[in-house]
């Protein structure tokens, strides 16, 4: 641990902007090393503003946590699986409290219920509704830190209620909101938002500036960096979000506001492609109806599924050999023994792909220039990957692929519309990248 100041710290006179900070579970770390990191990091920022901080469980500290819980039950209660994932924000606030503490930095954690928010729905999956900022806006008067446990709140009996997977992002960026901040800081362990997964393409580049309108439809398909809930409120709000590693000095990627129009017109052209995301871990479900009689399967399927909360995603409606109608879909393969539950029928044949994946071409306007798809289809079977299913709109081409075709599909379309300078394909293709390598 680093050692002490010999004197405390003491903010500035007079107002001083609010900064929210958030950091995530691999930024949290599971040693005090990784502890001692963020306090530096909180403390240097402290010096100049007021400092709201949201973080996330330690490492796989929710994992471990859920499952301990089905160590104990194969199907645990919602609401006291909410009880228990929560202990991991609250530890990890409370840790970094005291680390604060040791610098001298005066600071208080809060679970979320403390820190004003309430959140409605069902347990796992909550919705904040509104974020009482009295207690925090006294605590930062004071020049105190406020340390916020994210991922959730109180509904209005007072339980616990979870924001889903991913849902610090989404604490962080309502809290900018709630306390006025211009911009909310996501701390991360990577750079920033890259053209493609750099696991996958190791040429990808980093975007230095987003549009939030293309940044949503990135985290909708498949972008790990930030999660969609978050994206699509802070695009709502007019909130920025500046994206930058816990580990280096880069600057990172900032998300801007549509809306701030003069400022982002340079940002993406019409037609420009910025990124190629992914999104493995699918599996492709089509229904039938059996039997001459049966009929069609209708939009009962699709009330069966939204029932169980199962994401349904690439629909089409078809008609096979027989001319029997029916539906085609993909959902996440975690969900397919619940599907199959759900729609097993006499009059109903289901059958299942599991291993498909989502590979999307994203940017702005992509549909203003029809050879955008013409090209990525071109790519792909270049490479011998077949399409199983298309989608479209404004800002994105997802095409579904089997799921072992997934790496070398996303490669192919980098190459194709953000070629690396020197590669061959810079060569002969017309370059539509946003921005260069940082």
């Amino acid at each position: 641990m680093a050692a002490a100041p010999s004197t405390p710290q003491r903010p500035a006179a007079g107002p001083r902007p609010v900064r929210v900070l958030k950091f995530g579970g691999t930024s949290m770390g599971t040693t005090p090393e990784a502890l001692a990191r963020i306090a530096r990091i909180v403390a240097s920022v402290h010096r100049h503003s007021d400092v709201a901080v949201v973080v996330s469980a330690r490492g796989d500290a929710t994992d471990r946590l859920i499952e301990e819980a089905h160590s104990a039950s194969a199907t645990p209660p919602a609401r006291e699986l909410d009880q228990l994932m929560a202990t991991g924000e609250a530890r990890s606030a409370a840790l970094l409290a005291i680390a604060l503490d040791e610098l001298r930095v005066p600071a208080v954690s809060l679970l979320g219920g403390q820190a004003g928010f309430t959140v409605s729905g069902r347990h796992t999956d909550g919705r904040i509704q509104d974020i009482a900022t009295a207690r925090l806006r006294q605590i930062l008067a004071r020049g105190e830190v406020a340390v916020v446990a994210g991922f959730q709140g109180v509904n209005e009996a007072g339980d616990v209620v979870t924001l889903g997977r991913g849902g610090s992002d989404t604490s962080a960026v309502a809290l900018a909101v709630a306390l006025g901040a211009a911009v909310c800081e996501i701390y991360t362990d990577v750079d920033g938002v890259f053209s493609a997964d750099p696991r996958v393409v190791p040429q990808a580049h980093l975007i230095p500036v987003i549009r939030n309108s293309v940044m949503s439809e990135m985290a909708q398909s498949g972008a790990r960096v930030l999660h969609p809930r978050s994206v699509e409120l802070s695009g709502r709000a007019g909130v920025s979000l500046h994206v930058r590693s816990t580990f280096s000095q880069r600057q990172g990627t900032v998300v801007v506001p549509d809306q701030e129009g003069a400022e982002t017109a340079m940002v993406e052209s019409p037609g420009s492609v910025t990124a190629v995301t992914h999104e493995p871990g699918s599996a492709r479900v089509t229904v039938v109806g059996v039997g001459p009689d049966a009929p069609p399967p209708g939009t009962e399927v699709l009330v069966l599924l939204a029932g169980a909360s199962v994401p349904v995603d690439m629909m089409t409606r078809f008609a096979d050999a027989s001319g029997r109608h029916g539906w085609a879909f993909t959902v996440p393969a975690a969900d397919v023994a619940t599907v199959t539950g759900l729609l097993a029928s006499p009059s109903r044949k289901v059958t299942v792909d599991p291993a498909v994946a989502k590979v999307s071409v994203v940017g702005a306007g992509l549909l203003s220039d029809p050879r955008v798809l013409g090209r990525a289809l071109d790519a792909l079977l270049a490479v011998g990957t077949e399409p199983l299913a298309l989608t479209t709109s404004r800002s994105r081409i997802s095409v579904m692929v089997a799921e072992a075709d997934c790496a070398g599909a996303v490669a192919a379309l980098h190459e194709e519309f953000l070629p690396a300078p020197g590669s061959p394909g810079a060569a002969h293709r017309p370059t539509v990248a946003v921005g260069s390598p940082a």
